[in-house]
């Protein structure tokens, strides 16, 4: 399955659109972790277990959107756009979204 952002792919026809895919994922944050990052964000410097986290949760949307974009048929998804939220009383939760367009691609030939 071809993922990308572009609106097509140099060198292939688009021979059929199946719709607007989407895959979500939503992490709680850890008591620790935050504790952790808001040192980090006093003293400055990255946040590794975030990274990782938003990283893991990026993993599963796309996982979740090529899931769909199976069922339906398609070979590809084009137009793919990843959205990050926090949210909850204390934007303790931490979303990520991606949505595309499920397409059938001719074959190369």
């Amino acid at each position: 399955m071809i993922i990308t952002t572009t609106n097509n792919i140099e060198g292939r026809k688009i021979s059929k659109y199946l719709g607007i895919v989407t895959g979500e994922a939503i992490l709680g944050a850890n008591i620790f972790r935050d504790m952790f990052a808001a040192v980090r964000d006093i003293v400055g410097g990255r946040s590794a277990s975030y990274e990782r986290e938003l990283g893991k949760a990026r993993e599963i949307a796309l996982d979740e959107l090529e899931d769909w974009a199976e069922e339906l048929g398609a070979n590809a998804v084009i137009g793919v756009d990843l959205d990050y939220e926090s949210f909850g009383k204390t934007n303790g939760m931490m979303m990520v979204s991606a949505t595309g367009t499920a397409v059938i691609l001719e074959d190369n030939a």
